[in-house]
């Protein structure tokens, strides 16, 4: 294979990324972010609301609906008449509708890299979902990935030769999600005839996608029950909402492999200020300390975790910052560590455009670990960037490392949208650097490009190269179709 640095394209990112990206990043985002700036401000006036009012839409005027799959019942989102529906003994109205719905997706991965070796392979991916809607705030969510199982992906691999090549099989019948969820006191709404009592008490029970701090801290499939407390309020709260949440099962650490030894224990706090949102969340994973037994599902140790979240919008720029710390109560390992890791995120949109422009930027210290990880989901840095996003198909993982331990770094990016926002395209660099010199460094260029075709496809391509300090340069590319139903 010819290293891909005798290329003379692949040679000058390759170069200008390794070399210049600290600098190019800081000149081009102050450019950015000047000139957007004071064209927004120097044109606020442009930006005032029309005085004259929008005509009417008839029903003839309104987008076609796009239905699921199947639908019994009332329609999603439907028009026409509202079904009258039963009334339960506790006083409830409820509606039945069952909805089929899911996403199929289908892609080639081709990376090129010397020292970890080259990947060509082909995966696929099937989520469905049957979702009983009974009420406005009732239902069952039964979900199923008959083509993946523990993070592989059905398809067929054709490089790395040897004992993992061929066709890859993971057919399976487990369920991937099932809950039920409602708010007792819409199922019980004679204990509180007037809607003046504190029963605004939101639950949720089973099998169910745990996402907290941004995936910084949760990014799971959990087998849980939680307990949500919304409109919360007093001054200087518009409104707060308190999560308790218990796990029992299925929970998954920092190294993306199930603990069948831990619990997980939590409580997540989001408050509606003034002029930012604001996240408090804390976490504990009780599990047994066996780090000196091999096998899977060996419990790894308990672990404590914290983090501080804050979305807000300083004039034109969109920011949110994250503060989260983790703390291994017994032997630190892959699963659990002692650490923080720091993020903000920044954008805005360029006068005269539906555009984004982005810079976002970390920084790792020590070891930080999630309290629960999926086997896809890679690390806890994913949201910096689509060089650090997993794909969440096929082997292939993020373009950069997104673990946080000892390092800093970050992304500048554009989104583009054209053809009525049905076509886009993402360009992004990005690096990270070690805090230790025992570490590597890494940088790289990247590139997103999607089209949606009718009403339910999209294609997307991806290409990225990457370079690691004292090893060999690394190029891919990535298809995939999306069919969404």
């Amino acid at each position: 294979m010819k290293n891909i640095s005798e290329a003379t394209l692949g040679n000058v990112l390759i170069e200008i990324t390794a070399h210049r990206f600290y600098t190019s990043l800081i000149t081009a985002v102050a450019l950015t972010l000047g000139l957007s700036f004071n064209l927004a401000v120097a044109a606020d006036s442009d930006l005032s609301l029309p005085d004259t009012p929008l005509p009417y839409l008839g029903d003839g005027d309104l987008p076609e609906r796009t239905p699921p799959i199947i639908e019994l019942g009332p329609h999603f989102l439907g028009r026409g008449p509202i079904d009258e529906g039963f009334e339960l003994p506790t006083g409830a109205v409820w509606q039945p509708a069952l909805w089929v719905f899911g996403d199929f997706r289908t892609g080639i991965n081709v990376i090129k890299d010397k020292d970890s070796g080259d990947l060509t392979e082909w995966a696929n991916s099937l989520d469905l979902f049957a979702n009983l809607q009974l009420s406005g705030t009732e239902r069952v969510l039964l979900g199923v990935n008959a083509l993946s199982d523990h993070g592989g992906d059905t398809g067929y691999v054709w490089k790395p030769n040897g004992n993992t090549d061929g066709a890859q099989n993971f057919f399976n019948a487990d369920i991937s999600t099932l809950f039920f969820e409602g708010e007792l006191g819409e199922i019980f709404p004679r204990l509180d005839p007037t809607d003046s009592g504190a029963y605004d008490l939101g639950f949720a029970i089973g099998r169910q996608p745990l996402f907290f701090q941004e995936g910084i801290m949760l990014n799971d499939t959990v087998d849980a029950i939680a307990v949500n407390r919304d409109t919360i309020q007093f001054p200087g709260v518009v409104d707060m909402r308190m999560t308790y949440l218990f796990g029992w099962d299925q929970v998954g650490r920092d190294d993306n492999e199930e603990d069948k030894k831990a619990y997980l224990f939590g409580l997540f706090t989001e408050a509606d200020l003034r002029n930012s949102t604001v996240n408090v969340d804390v976490a504990y994973v009780k599990s047994k300390d066996e780090t000196a037994k091999r096998g899977l599902g060996r419990g790894k140790g308990d672990g404590l975790y914290a983090g501080f979240g804050s979305t807000q919008r300083f004039g034109h720029i969109n920011t949110s910052l994250h503060a989260d710390g983790s703390w291994a109560l017994d032997t630190p390992n892959d699963a659990i560590g002692n650490g923080y890791v720091f993020m903000a995120e920044t954008s805005l949109t360029p006068f005269g455009t539906h555009n984004v422009a982005y810079l976002n930027g970390f920084a790792g210290i020590d070891h930080y670990s999630s309290a629960s990880r999926g086997p896809s989901t890679g690390g806890p840095l994913g949201r910096v960037g689509i060089l650090f996003a997993s794909p969440g198909l096929g082997r292939g993982g993020s373009p950069l490392s997104n673990r946080a331990d000892e390092v800093y770094g970050g992304a500048l990016g554009y989104q583009m949208f054209f053809n009525g926002d049905r076509t886009q395209l993402i360009v992004e660099a990005g690096g990270r650097k070690a805090i230790q010199t025992t570490g590597s460094n890494q940088s790289g260029v990247g590139m997103r490009f999607q089209q949606a075709l009718g009403r339910r496809h999209v294609v997307q391509l991806d290409a990225f190269a990457t370079a690691l300090k004292k090893k060999s340069n690394t190029v891919g590319a990535r298809g995939e179709w999306l069919v969404r139903f």
